[in-house]
């Protein structure tokens, strides 16, 4: 029987010898999403823009919500609540995809050898491609009503990485479990569905009641999306203690969800 490593190098071994056939994989799962629509890969542009102003219609005009103190233009409100929904729609996209990453890849389970733990890898890099599009939309409107962005916009990857980090980690422990356990599709969207409203991405932390706010940092999201802001609108550096603890939260999750995987994927021959 062949025995997979879980120690941490062999991660990072695997992702960069099977390099190509990871970027061969994210192209065409990335372009099959849009095989056969009249506008393709233009609907990775096209959606972000429409989901923008639906929600800068509903929360800035239909429920008149303002961000802290209400100083803000409409516009900066809406630049504020994208940056939340960027961050946010990253997240429900890799982990509802992730129960049933394996179970839609039979064909590499069982009948060819094929280094399983990439699946996940390619996930994330599709999800991150469709992020980075909407970041595209962020910007192209950040400097159409406010003008050039700050400096700071350049800390953004090292706000991104931990959090990639965390989401590759769920990607690879979800996936696993999706193939014995498959009430995790249910729980996942349940949960996925709670976080979007527990999570500051209509609101900021401070809206919350000051003895409340530490609670709301035990959330994965709140990290990257209260630093994401201060890096892209606020023009703020990130905060770095928060910033250190959350690279060291991203790495452990990610080992640990390697190490799932590879101790896991013997059985899924025979479940599946």
């Amino acid at each position: 029987m062949q025995i997979f490593s879980v120690h941490p190098r062999a991660m990072l071994l695997s992702i960069w010898q099977h390099r190509e056939l990871i970027k061969v994989s994210t192209r065409r799962e990335v372009l099959g999403r849009y095989r056969g629509s009249m506008a393709g890969l233009l609907w990775s542009f096209i959606t972000p823009v429409f989901m923008l102003l639906i929600f800068t219609f509903v929360f800035s005009v239909v429920f008149s919500a303002r961000w802290g103190s209400g100083g803000e233009s409409k516009t900066q409100f809406a630049l504020l609540l994208f940056v939340g929904l960027i961050q946010f729609n990253l997240f429900a996209e890799c982990v509802n995809r992730a129960p049933g990453i394996i179970s839609a890849n039979v064909n590499y389970v069982k009948k060819v050898i094929f280094p399983l733990e990439i699946l996940p890898v390619v996930a994330l890099l599709s999800a991150l491609f469709h992020a980075s599009v909407s970041l595209l939309v962020w910007i192209l409107a950040y400097l159409f009503f406010e003008g050039l962005p700050s400096i700071t916009l350049l800390w953004l990857p090292l706000v991104m990485f931990p959090y990639v980090l965390l989401l590759l980690g769920l990607l690879w422990m979800l996936s696993s479990l999706g193939v014995y356990l498959r009430d995790i599709v249910q729980l996942v969207g349940v949960m996925t569905t709670a976080l979007m409203f527990l999570s500051p991405v209509f609101y900021p932390v401070t809206a919350l009641p000051e003895q409340y706010q530490f609670l709301f940092y035990l959330n994965p999201l709140t990290p990257v999306i209260e630093q994401s802001r201060l890096v892209l609108f606020y023009g703020q550096s990130p905060v770095v203690s928060i910033l250190m603890l959350y690279w060291g939260v991203g790495l452990v999750v990610a080992w640990l969800g390697f190490a799932w995987f590879q101790k896991t994927r013997k059985g899924f021959a025979d479940v599946l």
